[in-house]
C-alpha cells in the first residue's frame, strides 16, 4: 500500500534541483505547493513528507517553513550518507536530526542513509550497525539505501559524473547485494534490523531487478519501502503499464512514493533537475499517481512508529 507521498529527491542538491534558475528556491516552494494541494485533494488523509533535503540544511528549512510550504505537508525528511559523501561523521547523526526539529515542528523522517561497499564490505556492515545504533527510535522512517548496487552499464545521477572521482563511483557500490544479484557481508545483518528500518530502492524504467527485490525484501523481513515514480517516464510509451506493473509488485509493502524528475520538454531548462513550467503539471502527476495507487487506503501519520515486526532471518 501506499504509507506516503513525498515530493522531490533532494532539492537542495544541485544534482537534482537547478539552483542555477531557482537559487532562492522560490520555484521549488511554488511547485511544493501544489503537489501538497493536489495530493490533498486526491486523498484527504495520505501524508505528504518534503524533500529529502541533502545536506541537512536548517536554513533550507526556514526557507520553507517561511514560504508557507510546510502548511502543506505532515513530515519532512532529510538524507545523509556520513561515510562517503557528507564533511560530518556519522556519530554526528543525533545532532543533525536535532538541528532540523528545532527549526520544525514536524515530525523528521530519514528516507535515505546508506555506507557504500566501495573501498570494503566490512566498512558498509559496520556502517549499517552503526547508522542503525544511531537512529532506531530517533526517527519515524528510516529508510536504508539501497538494496542493489548500480548496476555499471548505468549512470548515476548526478551533474559531474566522472570528474567527481571516487565520489561518482561510490553511487554504484551502495546496495546490500551486488549487481548480480549476490549478497554482500551486510545482507543478513540488515535483516536483525528490518522490523524498524525499511528500504529505500529505486527502479528504473522498466527495471528487470523488480521481482527479485520483492523476493528479497520478503526474505529479509521489510515492511517499509521508498522507491520513486518519474514524472520524465510517464512521457515514455506504455508508462503506465510499467508503474502498474511496479505498484502491483510492492504492494504488500508499506510504501513511500517519491513523485520527481522533471520532463526535458516540460523544464525551464532541457533537464531532469529543471523546475517546471508550470508547476500545476507537476501537481496533476502528483494528483494522478496518488488518485491512481493509494485508493482511500493511507494511514494517519503519527510522530513515532509503535508498530514492530520481528525479523525474518535470511536462508
Amino acid at each position: 500500500m501506499i504509507e506516503a507521498a513525498k515530493i522531490w529527491n533532494e532539492p537542495n542538491n544541485k544534482s537534482h534541483w537547478d539552483i542555477l534558475i531557482d537559487p532562492d528556491w522560490a520555484k521549488f516552494a511554488e511547485l511544493a505547493i501544489a503537489a501538497g494541494k493536489a495530493i490533498r485533494a486526491a486523498h484527504p488523509n495520505l501524508p505528504r513528507v518534503l524533500g529529502g533535503i541533502s545536506p541537512i540544511d536548517p536554513s533550507f528549512m526556514r526557507n520553507m517553513q517561511a514560504r508557507g510550504v510546510l502548511d502543506h505537508f505532515e513530515a519532512v525528511a532529510v538524507h545523509g550518507f556520513p561515510l562517503d559523501w557528507n564533511l560530518w561523521q556519522i556519530d554526528e547523526w543525533p545532532n543533525k536530526l536535532a538541528e532540523i526539529k528545532a527549526v520544525v515542528s514536524l515530525p523528521v523522517w530519514v528516507t535515505e542513509v546508506g555506507a557504500s561497499s566501495f573501498g570494503a564490505e566490512e566498512v558498509q556492515a559496520w556502517g549499517l550497525r552503526r547508522t542503525a545504533e544511531l537512529l532506531i527510535g530517533r526517527a519515524p522512517r528510516i529508510h536504508w539505501y539501497s538494496l542493489y548496487d548500480l548496476p555499471s552499464a548505468w549512470e548515476a545521477t548526478t551533474r559531474h559524473k566522472e570528474a567527481e572521482g571516487s565520489s561518482y563511483y561510490r553511487h554504484f557500490h551502495m546496495g546490500l547485494l551486488r549487481e548480480d544479484g549476490t549478497p554482500k557481508a551486510g545482507l543478513e545483518l540488515f535483516a536483525e534490523y528490518s522490523h524498524a528500518m525499511g528500504l529505500c530502492q529505486w527502479f528504473h524504467f522498466e527495471d528487470h531487478r523488480l521481482d527479485d527485490a520483492v523476493r528479497w525484501m520478503r526474505r529479509l523481513g521489510v515492511r517499509h519501502l521508498r522507491t520513486g515514480l518519474s514524472w520524465a517516464d510517464s512521457f515514455r510509451p506504455n508508462a503506465l503499464d510499467w508503474f502498474d506493473r511496479q505498484m502491483d509488485a510492492l504492494a504488500e509493502f508499506d510504501v513511500t512514493v517519491t513523485l520527481c524528475f522533471t520532463p526535458e520538454h516540460r523544464g525551464i531548462a532541457p533537464h531532469h533537475t529543471s523546475p517546471p513550467l508550470d508547476a500545476n503539471e507537476f501537481a496533476d502527476f502528483c494528483a494522478a499517481m496518488v488518485a491512481r495507487y493509494a485508493g482511500r487506503t493511507g494511514l494517519a501519520l503519527s510522530s513515532t512508529s509503535t508498530e514492530t515486526r520481528e525479523p525474518t532471518c535470511v536462508p
